[in-house]
């Protein structure tokens, strides 16, 4: 009732800013980057709902194969805005990148089933203890995956230094279990339920244990420059996202939100069906994003002293 309250409260607050805008004489053209990963479900619902167009966004999807490709997508302006894990924001912003935050995606916690461990058949791994020594295959070095596993590492007393990590995407994860190129991958929907339907694999662990409540999973990045240059459109884009997140709370909605889901990310009906998907948190703080970083500083990721505050788009 506590989420479901702030996120309605959010939608009233945004809905006030947009009525005071301008009527836009043409829509913003907008190239948005995203992952094959479910969190982004708020953005597609956006565009199969006309909530973008409607707030004057002509908004193009960009399927990029990592999370990391999105700072440099941005840099180039072949994106102008990336949905991405906030650890690969925040290594951007000590990387000496000026780019900023724009809102959430999705909001995980210590009971979330979304994401996981998922061990190869046979392996015998089902504690963190079970890790050492074990080569774990994770969708990019650096992404919210890896860095929240090994919070998990370090929250059950493992030194994270100890296990062997290799990047595999998403969708090569099933064919590095099943030849052993991996012992275990990290993993998250839809591709987790995949893995363990066909057998490759199993559950070992959610090993949300480790994080805060309400934990922000993905964020919408873009650099200073562009929100600045495009304030209407910053605007539109938050709007347009509380509205498809309000929208996707309302269960008799769930079929619309699956199947915008399987367009973006091309998925058949029955996995559809089973996926979990996390609850929407379009309001982004600088406590969210502080969460990230004092993470990552304890896992000697940060060169810099982040301000969280600062990653925000006023």
């Amino acid at each position: 009732m506590k989420r479901r309250t702030l996120l309605h409260a959010g939608v009233a607050a945004l809905s006030a800013a947009a009525a005071s805008m301008p009527m836009a004489q043409e829509r913003t053209k907008v190239r948005l980057g995203y992952t094959a990963v479910a969190d982004f479900y708020p953005v597609f619902v956006a565009a199969e709902q006309g909530y973008f167009s409607k707030s004057g966004l002509d908004v193009e999807f960009v399927l990029l194969p990592l999370t990391a490709n999105v700072p440099p997508g941005l840099e180039s302006d072949s994106i102008q805005i990336g949905g991405v894990s906030p650890s690969v924001f925040i290594s951007a912003i000590d990387g000496g990148l000026d780019h900023v935050a724009l809102a959430g995606a999705t909001i995980g916690g210590r009971n979330s089933t979304e994401l996981g461990l998922v061990a190869r058949a046979g392996s015998g791994i089902h504690t963190a203890q079970d890790c050492v020594g074990k080569k774990i295959g994770v969708a990019g070095i650096g992404s919210a995956l890896h860095v929240s596993f090994r919070a998990w590492l370090i929250y059950n007393k493992v030194d994270w230094r100890k296990v062997v990590f290799v990047e595999a995407a998403f969708p090569q994860q099933p064919d590095l279990l099943r030849g052993g190129t991996v012992d275990a991958v990290v993993s998250a929907e839809p591709f987790m339920s995949r893995i363990v339907d066909s057998g490759v694999g199993y559950i070992a662990s959610y090993y949300t244990t480790a994080l805060e409540d309400d934990q922000q999973k993905m964020v919408y990045e873009a650099t200073r420059a562009w929100t600045q240059k495009n304030p209407g459109a910053v605007k539109a884009f938050r709007q347009s996202l509380a509205e498809a997140s309000a929208f996707a709370q309302v269960p008799a909605n769930d079929p619309a939100v699956r199947a915008a889901i399987g367009k973006y990310i091309k998925l058949p009906p029955p996995v559809l069906a089973k996926i979990k998907l996390a609850p929407p948190q379009p309001v982004l703080t600088a406590k969210a994003l502080e969460s990230w970083v004092v993470m990552m500083q304890v896992q000697d990721m940060l060169k810099s002293k982040i301000d969280a505050k600062r990653l925000l788009v006023p």
